[in-house]
């Protein structure tokens, strides 16, 4: 199967199949609603020009918001999950040392990158997951991610 490397997204993640199983947009606005936030995957998604996946995650520095079954809903519908960001970013923000406010969308996109290569590489079964990342487990993502690959969006 072709790599995914030119989905359009920021990352997107394959399966261990080589199945588009993830599609990720990172953007490094805070305080984005869920409804600015399924405004904007809809317009995204209107365009055609993008590859769709069952998951589709939008990242911004203080929410994460998930779209389960997101290849088939391609309305304005909001997310199916709602994610404080804070824990899961909180020890990548200090190593770099910003704050939520300060990081660049690029920064972020690097930082979501060395999260999802954790979860894709990780021998950690379900149960030792932290709490804070339930909706992996919930979702159904963390099984679909696990021995997969993920791509950057090619810069020109």
């Amino acid at each position: 199967m072709t790599p995914n490397s030119d989905s359009g997204w920021d990352l997107s993640v394959d399966n261990r199949n080589g199945q588009l199983t993830l599609v990720v947009e990172v953007k490094s606005k805070l305080n984005a609603s869920p409804e600015w936030a399924a405004r904007l995957r809809r317009n995204m998604l209107a365009h055609g020009t993008f590859s769709k996946a069952p998951y589709f995650l939008m990242v911004f520095p203080d929410r994460f918001y998930l779209w389960t079954d997101a290849d088939v809903r391609l309305d304005q519908s909001e997310p199916t999950y709602i994610i404080d960001a804070q824990p899961i970013l909180h020890r990548y923000f200090e190593q770099a040392e910003v704050k939520a406010d300060q990081i660049s969308g690029q920064s972020l996109e690097l930082i979501v990158a060395s999260w999802l290569g954790e979860i894709i590489h990780s021998e950690k079964s379900p149960e030792d997951i932290n709490e804070s990342q339930q909706w992996l487990i919930d979702s159904g993502l963390y099984a679909a991610l696990a021995g997969g690959k993920f791509y950057h969006k090619a810069v020109a």
